[in-house]
């Protein structure tokens, strides 16, 4: 099956208002900037987004936040994003802050048909507890906060109870696909991108490079297709996050 489609803008043209999205990358490495744009240009709005981080300001799925198009994230880090915190702590988002292991195998448990599964990440805390804040008012003050987790003994160690994340849409990066969506991942772009593959009803990749069936080595393979429906050409924008440069050293030398 033929699963590469025209552009960003078709792949994503069954994208609604009020959907699930599962994108990957992590800060801005292995992110699907080609499917967001589309996704930005097309004017979705009142998303749900479950990803590690929401991007930083003015790229990856930063883009989305001016305009308000999204709603509610699913993350475990905010740090890099200036308008997502000012978002949350001023009420216009709503933020459910998960431990980062636990959101990735909280996607990766839905793709494979795992319902819920129990962790020790958390247990002990508000993570487990309830308390932590998921919304507040535009005067700052907390009008919502997570609830308590079921959390049962094994062996003498408390665990939480976390539930599976099963996305109605998965936004992910590649650097090749095949035409029959199977993947491979570039070295550190692989972070989320597997697990939010997993999780989604339907996965749409952008791929650096697409081949043709049979050129992949099998054993190279990051990702079967059964996980992929939809597969797009990227642009290959690299972006770099943080840029960090230092002085060169002085070069001493001791002449002949």
């Amino acid at each position: 099956m033929d699963k590469v489609i025209a552009s960003p803008a078709d792949a994503i043209a069954d994208i609604e208002d009020g959907s699930l999205l599962a994108v990957g990358g992590f800060g801005l490495c292995g992110v699907p900037f080609d499917l967001i744009e589309a996704l930005h240009e097309k004017n979705t709005g009142n998303l749900t987004v479950v990803t590690n981080n929401c991007g930083v300001d003015g790229d990856g799925l930063g883009i989305l936040l001016p305009d308000h198009k999204i709603t509610k994230v699913i993350a475990s880090y905010v740090g890099e994003n200036k308008e997502f915190a000012r978002q949350y702590l001023s009420g216009e988002l709503e933020l459910e802050l998960t431990p980062q292991g636990t959101i990735a195998e909280r996607l990766r448990a839905g793709g494979v048909g795992i319902p819920g599964f129990y962790t020790i990440t958390g247990a002990g805390t508000a993570v487990a507890d309830g308390g932590i804040p998921t919304r507040y008012n535009a005067a700052g003050e907390v009008i919502k906060t997570s609830g308590p987790k079921p959390t049962r003994e094994f062996n003498g160690t408390e665990y939480v109870l976390e539930e599976a994340i099963v996305s109605d849409f998965a936004l992910v990066h590649a650097y090749k696909a095949d035409r029959h969506g199977n993947i491979v991942f570039n070295k550190a772009a692989r972070n989320f991108n597997t697990p939010v593959a997993m999780s989604g009803k339907i996965t749409i990749v952008e791929a650096e490079q697409i081949v043709e069936p049979g050129e992949l080595d099998p054993d190279a393979i990051h990702l079967p297709g059964i996980h992929v429906h939809r597969v797009v050409q990227s642009s290959s924008r690299k972006v770099i996050e943080n840029l960090t440069t230092r002085p060169k050293p002085a070069t001493t030398g001791t002449g002949a």
